[in-house]
């Protein structure tokens, strides 16, 4: 149901180009993709495999949910590199007006 749920806040927040192009454009060369679609041809014969069939329909909420994910590192990595450097500046400033506060007493 959680997932469900998830699924249903995902579509309302897709972009309109998500919501009219809903595949993400593939990194594979053109031979990797013809070895796939006929790898995805063939009928599975191991039991996970089959299992995994009745799960196809949940791929499309877990590249989103993969790709949320990411994302949210990544802005994780920038406020880390942000803070970082604001901490910096910081010490720069306060370098700057103890100078400035010790040059006015001279």
């Amino acid at each position: 149901q959680r997932i469900l749920r998830l699924a249903e806040m995902c579509r309302r927040l897709e972009t309109e180009e998500e919501k009219v192009l809903p595949f993400y454009p593939s990194s594979l060369a053109e031979w990797e993709q013809q070895n796939a679609r006929r790898a995805l041809e063939q009928t599975p014969s191991e039991p996970l495999a089959l299992a995994l069939q009745d799960y196809v329909g949940l791929e499309r909420f877990w590249k989103r949910f993969n790709k949320a994910k990411l994302e949210e590192k990544a802005l994780e990595k920038a406020r880390a590199g942000l803070a970082n450097r604001n901490k910096k500046l910081r010490g720069l400033l306060q370098q700057y007006l103890t100078g400035t506060t010790i040059n006015q007493k001279v």
